[in-house]
């Protein structure tokens, strides 16, 4: 399967969700990989504590240079054994393959030719035979990123494989709107993947909604509000609510809401368990959070058409 986290807003914790559900995804055994195509932030190598690619990778041979067909073959870091979060990991009894391929350093976004889509093609082909799921971390917005990746998976080869996308935003009124843009709006995902060949049907059925940095009315942080502010925050919860089902992102298509948590806003990097329940730096329910987001990637019965 091949997941796609895009996003119409920087800031919405893309990345840093993402890096985090495929730790949780591997953590339950499956084999993943990791793919950077923020390419004008290639950061993921730094969430995931690899240093060596911590703002991509600086041997000429990251996603840029493959795609542009610089390398035969993109450069890959197993995250288990060259992580140095937490001193450094041993890949846990039971758990996958967990693997990054980087963007390079210092590359940017770049227009999309032929050769770029074939290069993206084959690479896409490649991962799915060898990877149980490959998460691809999109640049923000209407990007070259998501022009290339939607004219790859129009390829009638690719087109039988299980794609699904996962479109970020945070809790806010400006992400809703920025979100169902995103997707339904003018060269949106719908309409520019209809360009290129997609059915539109199809496509709308893969694509599911992360809420963000949620702080919900009744959350333990909110406890100190006074009494107006209270109810104030519940007024607009439910007006957010409304906005989110009148713009196609509601409740019915929200497969995962992220808590607002302090440890991310300050640190952008994969919780693990002693984070949660040893120093306790990190919330309980941000983690299961993660967990529950990475198991309902492949739960069939949260895709089936609505």
């Amino acid at each position: 399967m091949i997941v796609f986290a895009t996003s119409d807003k920087g800031g919405t914790g893309r990345s840093v969700t993402s890096c985090n559900v495929a730790y949780r995804r591997a953590m339950q055994g499956s084999d993943v990989c990791y793919l950077d195509f923020d390419f004008g932030s290639p950061t993921s190598g730094a969430i995931f504590g690899v240093e060596a690619a911590g703002q991509g990778t600086p041997t000429g041979r990251g996603l840029h240079t493959y795609l542009a067909g610089g390398t035969a073959e993109a450069e890959q870091f197993d995250v288990w054994t060259q992580s140095t979060l937490g001193g450094g990991w041993a890949r846990p009894l039971g758990a996958g393959r967990l693997t990054l391929l980087p963007g390079d350093a210092g590359g940017g976004e770049f227009p999309v030719n032929k050769q770029m889509i074939r290069r993206c093609t084959d690479l896409f082909l490649s991962l799915d035979e060898e990877f149980e799921l490959t998460l691809v971390d999109l640049s923000a917005g209407r990007s070259y990123a998501t022009e290339l990746v939607l004219r790859a998976t129009a390829d009638p080869v690719l087109a039988a494989k299980t794609t699904r996308w996962l479109v970020f935003h945070r809790w806010t009124r400006q992400h809703i709107v920025a979100a169902s843009g995103l997707v339904h709006g003018t060269q949106g995902i719908l309409e520019t993947g209809a360009e290129y060949g997609h059915r539109k049907p199809d496509l709308e059925d893969g694509i599911r909604f992360v809420r963000t940095a949620v702080l919900e009315p009744e959350s333990p942080q909110l406890a100190s509000l006074r009494p107006e502010q209270s109810v104030w925050l519940q007024s607009y919860d439910i007006d957010l609510q409304r906005l989110a089902g009148k713009m196609r992102l509601g409740s019915s298509l929200m497969i995962g809401s992220i808590p607002l948590d302090p440890v991310l806003q300050w640190r952008e990097q994969i919780i693990v368990e002693d984070d949660i329940s040893t120093t306790r730096i990190a919330n309980a329910e941000t983690g299961q959070a993660f967990e529950a987001l990475a198991e309902r990637l492949t739960d069939k019965s949260l895709w089936e058409g609505l």
